[in-house]
């Protein structure tokens, strides 16, 4: 039989914080998604990657019980882009089921279609506006 403190112990451990993997590489946007995702749901934990090869490094070093819930990715990233990251997140089944969406500022046509090709759930527009922002990050969490 468990020693009681242990017991107590296990009882009382709060589950791990679903995570999102956030490919970034602009430290303002950073801070600025950081302190509106919190806002917004405190219940995730944010992973933050300012180069797609690093991104694509950290998920093939992650255990399949610690992936992320969410893989956000700006277009434009050093090394690899979104697409690009995308296209190899293709070749490996393990994330075929993680949700993953590209945002970016270019309205392109041809960006959109190749990264919806290549996998993408959505690609967002990154708003204007901290309103509009918010109302993206509550449209994100949702595929978690």
């Amino acid at each position: 039989m468990p020693h009681p403190q242990n017991e107590q112990k296990i009882t009382s451990h709060r589950p791990a914080l679903q995570q999102i993997l956030l490919g970034e590489d602009d430290a303002d946007d950073e801070e600025l998604l950081k302190e509106l995702f919190v806002s917004v749901d405190h219940a995730f934990s944010l992973v933050f990657m300012n180069n797609g090869r690093r991104l694509l490094d950290y998920l093939h070093r992650a255990l399949d019980n610690s992936l992320p819930c969410l893989i956000v990715l700006d277009y434009n990233m050093p090394e690899l882009n979104g697409e690009e990251i995308l296209k190899e997140l293709q070749k490996n089944p393990r994330f075929a089921k993680i949700p993953k969406i590209i945002w970016s500022t270019s309205q392109s046509e041809s960006y959109k279609r190749r990264c919806l090709d290549a996998g993408a759930d959505d690609y967002i527009i990154k708003p204007a506006s901290v309103n509009e922002l918010v109302e993206t990050i509550r449209y994100m969490i949702s595929f978690c």
